[in-house]
């Protein structure tokens, strides 16, 4: 016997899909139209912290993994990328490879040592192999110590495009980006990404269910590494630099507040999150240290008003996915 189909379901199903493509493609539009009013280099330079944030995210927002050492796949493929690009003379989709195959290696040793543990300890080892290759940059010559490694080349793509003009460096950073951003999508919409957020939710259940939540979270983890490294090697190649900024403690706190303030376990919040806190560091840089009081500022008032995030907070109310 045939048992009766509501046609209504269909419809909700489809319904978080469309909200998202819709989302999606508005998103495409004001990139689109972005460096027709924005300085190019400060959209870029966005862009690759969104990346970023959007990396980090992958690991707390869905498998609940709060890590204080993500500067390091961030500042070390940044440096990896810079050296190859300025010393061997690499190509820029090449140097990007290599930086992001190094960050997705650091990723795996570090996760095999930090993934066994978990909350403020996993937090704590994280933060404390960060510290420790903090000091390796600064101690091994080709990262240049703490002047970095400056006038890093953008070089030409695949030999014919040039990628001094900004605007062309625009299109690439953003076909990347977006690549990055449509493999977390799939990520998180695909069985593996199921399981991880049932990790999230109670890991003990998961492993009752046959489930070895060790692999997925270190699988889970060298992903979110593999991709911060993506978004650090873009970002030398945008700025011409790799420095200790971008490998010290500070900028792991720094993507933190980034998915926090733009919503956590959300697909945008850290796109959006990354932009307001990047303005912020630019067109605030007048009042030199009171920026990290304006940004702690927000911090608070986001924690107190939006616990779900700006971006999460706009979901809940309009009842769509974000």
């Amino acid at each position: 016997m045939a048992m009766a189909v509501d046609p209504a379901l269909p419809k909700l199903r489809n319904g978080p899909e469309r909200s998202l493509a819709a989302a999606f493609a508005v998103t495409l539009v004001v990139f689109a139209a972005a460096p027709f009013v924005l300085y190019p280099v400060f959209l870029m330079q966005a862009l690759c912290f969104a990346l970023f944030a959007c990396a980090f995210n992958l690991l707390i927002g869905y498998v609940g993994l709060l890590s204080f050492g993500h500067a390091m796949f961030f500042g070390w493929a940044s440096y990896v990328a810079a050296h190859a690009a300025k010393s061997w003379g690499f190509p820029p989709e090449a140097a990007l490879l290599f930086a992001t195959l190094c960050a997705a290696g650091l990723g795996v040793v570090a996760g095999g040592i930090a993934i066994r543990r978990q909350g403020i300890y996993f937090a704590m080892i994280t933060l404390a192999l960060a510290q420790m290759m903090y000091f390796v940059a600064l101690r091994v010559p080709f990262t240049g110590g703490e002047d970095g490694i400056q006038n890093v080349p953008r070089g030409r793509l695949f030999g014919v495009i040039d990628l001094s003009n900004d605007m062309t460096m625009y299109v690439f950073v953003l076909v990347v980006v977006l690549a990055g951003f449509l493999f977390i999508y799939r990520i998180v919409n695909s069985p593996f990404g199921e399981v991880l957020k049932a990790i999230r939710e109670n890991e003990l259940r998961a492993v009752s269910l046959g489930y070895k939540t060790d692999r997925y979270k270190l699988v889970a983890f060298v992903l979110s590494a593999t991709l911060a490294g993506l978004a650090g090697a873009l970002k030398a190649l945008v700025l011409h630099l790799a420095s200790l900024t971008d490998v010290y403690w500070t900028m792991s706190g720094e993507v933190v507040l980034m998915t926090l303030v733009g919503g956590l376990g959300t697909l945008f919040g850290p796109v959006v999150g990354a932009f307001l806190i990047v303005a912020l560091e630019n067109y605030l840089a007048s009042f030199g240290q009171w920026v990290l009081v304006i940004q702690g500022s927000i911090f608070v008032v986001c924690v107190l008003a939006f616990r779900r995030g700006m971006i999460g907070e706009l979901g809940n109310a309009l009842r769509i996915k974000l």
